[in-house]
């Protein structure tokens, strides 16, 4: 249980970044309007990604360790555009009874990639439930806890009954297939699969896999599991670069969230707004000096980034014992 007074009320500022995706409706290079700096003092342990090693540790932390400084002028557009949707469009309120059961049940005091975990679960909530409508964003506020991709457990498994009592049917599928369907785009055998089936998307019938927190068999039927990539496809939205895309293609977020991109449009299934604009060329990058492990890891194949990013899930999935062996039935 968490006794930081922030979390009991769920008080979680959107930075501006947060703030030009949500009202925008997706994920932006801002090349330009920021200035990146290495972030002095930065303690990854403090993170959900404390527990990485080796070549993979020292990508994350190239990753998170920035400090972002917004051009003044941009920074006022992007608020004022903001306060403009939140005067008329105000995000829902968040259930008590959910703000309750994480402040009473669960941990969410582990920081996230940019500021707290609670930061980013009210992002992917807003986000969700004006970009997502047609569905519940208690989902996208849920998505993590019964699991991170780094054995990050915000609850213990026995409190499953407690949690489903809170949800509807549908939210309780989404939340518990949500970090089981991570690790799986970040294995790659998925999202390879699915791409090369693009003839027969239509005939996709059910996923049989194992839930994170404690390898139970989960089944997720089609309908249910389009609806779960697309919030994927949104939680992507807030792991993407501040800013420079093009020196950044070898990250394998940005590279999962363009391929799942691609594949909700050829299956006919992109039903949450996320906008998503690629660099054309590669150029320099403005405004950010890259460390000389940043230089080099922006040269590397995307194959092999790829393979750093299975490797950590493999990883991880085998600490936890959870199996990442799926099967998808076809019609």
């Amino acid at each position: 249980m968490s006794n930081n007074q922030d979390s009991a009320n769920l008080q979680a500022p959107l930075n501006i970044q947060r703030k030009a995706a949500i009202t925008r409706g997706g994920a932006f290079d801002h090349a330009g309007r920021v200035r990146i700096k290495r972030l002095s003092g930065f303690d990854m342990n403090r993170t959900i990604f404390g527990g990485l090693e080796g070549i993979a540790r020292k990508f994350m932390d190239e990753k998170l360790a920035k400090e972002i400084e917004w051009d003044a002028a941009a920074a006022s557009a992007i608020e004022t555009d903001y306060d403009g949707l939140e005067r008329a469009d105000p995000a829902p309120a968040i259930d008590q009874k959910l703000i309750d059961f994480m402040v009473n049940e669960c941990d969410f005091s582990m920081e996230h990639a940019d500021g707290t975990f609670l930061e980013h679960l009210v992002f992917c909530h807003d986000y969700a439930a004006r970009h997502y409508p047609e569905h519940s964003p208690n989902v996208a506020l849920l998505h993590s806890i019964l699991g991170t991709a780094t054995n990050t457990f915000a609850m213990d498994a026995h409190k499953i009954p407690k949690l489903k009592a809170l949800l509807t049917e549908f939210e309780a599928i989404q939340v518990e297939a949500f970090p089981s369907i991570l690790r799986l785009l970040y294995n790659n055998e998925l999202l390879e699969e699915l791409e090369q089936n693009t003839h027969r998307l239509g005939e996709l019938k059910s996923l049989y896999c194992h839930r994170v927190i404690d390898n139970e068999p989960l089944t997720i039927d089609a309908d249910n599991l389009w609806i779960n990539l697309n919030y994927h496809l949104m939680h992507f939205v807030d792991f993407m670069p501040a800013a420079n895309w093009s020196t950044h293609q070898a990250d394998p977020l940005l590279q999962m969230f363009v391929r799942l991109s691609d594949l909700l449009d050829r299956a006919g299934q992109r039903q949450a707004q996320v906008e998503l604009v690629l660099p054309e060329a590669k150029s320099a990058p403005v405004g950010e000096v890259r460390t000389l492990f940043g230089r080099l890891m922006d040269k590397l194949p995307a194959a092999i980034t790829l393979k750093l990013a299975r490797k950590s899930v493999q990883k991880y999935s085998g600490l936890a014992g959870h199996d990442l062996a799926y099967r998808i039935e076809w019609q």
